[in-house]
């Protein structure tokens, strides 16, 4: 007769379905696998979950959906505990996403972003044809430029005065591309449901995750150029 305290593999996703609805027979192995489960045995071979496995179970999977943790930092964080070991720090809180990624709604022309930014037309069109500004086009085939292409083309502006050329700036948008395809990673499996909960939990990492990259970026800029001027 199984323990009463104990729980087999089938009553195990049961118990968790309800939070964790992609939970399968295979998940529970491949976390047994590497390491951070270690469920005993019945006299027949069959796998027995405790309450604890439970419990570190229910943790791990919170930490993959809530954080997107990989499982060597979660494993990580389990040994530390159990040692007792101090838990890390949390990460501090990334801007709320509907202040983030507001936008004022405004819409440029071409002439009114070259009288706003200070760009030439001709500026404009190769900052438009790096893929550094993306104009938005109306049913009648206008295009307007929102208030980030504004923002971009007032800090292209300042590389362009300093003797760069479009040409140049166009490793920025490759690096902005490339931090966007990261962050995207991140969120691919909250947003492959697609109920208000996992978009708004989406729309969190990404602004948090957006922030810390913009950060990263500017310190890591920074201290190279504080070398480059040291020599």
């Amino acid at each position: 007769m199984v323990d009463a305290a104990t729980r087999s593999i089938g009553e195990l996703i049961t118990l968790l379905k309800d939070e964790f609805p992609e939970l399968s027979v295979s998940k529970v192995r491949f976390l047994e696998g590497q390491g951070l489960i270690e469920p005993g045995r019945s006299e027949a071979g069959y796998r027995l979950f405790s309450e604890e496995d439970v419990r570190r179970i229910r943790y791990i999977l919170r930490e993959q959906r809530d954080h997107f943790l990989p499982l060597k930092v979660i494993k990580s964080k389990l040994t530390a505990w159990e040692r007792g070991e101090e838990a890390p720090p949390a990460p501090e809180s990334g801007p709320p996403p509907e202040t983030y990624f507001a936008s004022s709604g405004v819409s440029l022309t071409h002439a009114e972003l070259s009288r706003s930014s200070g760009l030439s037309r001709a500026q404009i069109d190769e900052l438009v044809a790096q893929g550094l500004l993306d104009p938005m086009l109306l049913d009648d085939g206008t295009a307007v430029f929102r208030d980030e292409d504004l923002t971009i083309a007032r800090a292209a502006r300042r590389l362009l005065a300093r003797g760069l050329e479009g040409r140049h700036l166009r490793a920025l948008r490759l690096g902005a591309d490339r931090e966007t395809e990261l962050l995207r990673q991140l969120v691919t499996p909250l947003l492959r449901h697609r109920n208000p909960e996992n978009r708004r939990r989406a729309a969190e990492i990404l602004a948090d995750g957006a922030q810390a990259g913009s950060r990263l970026q500017e310190e890591m800029v920074k201290s190279r150029i504080r070398k480059l001027l040291e020599t």
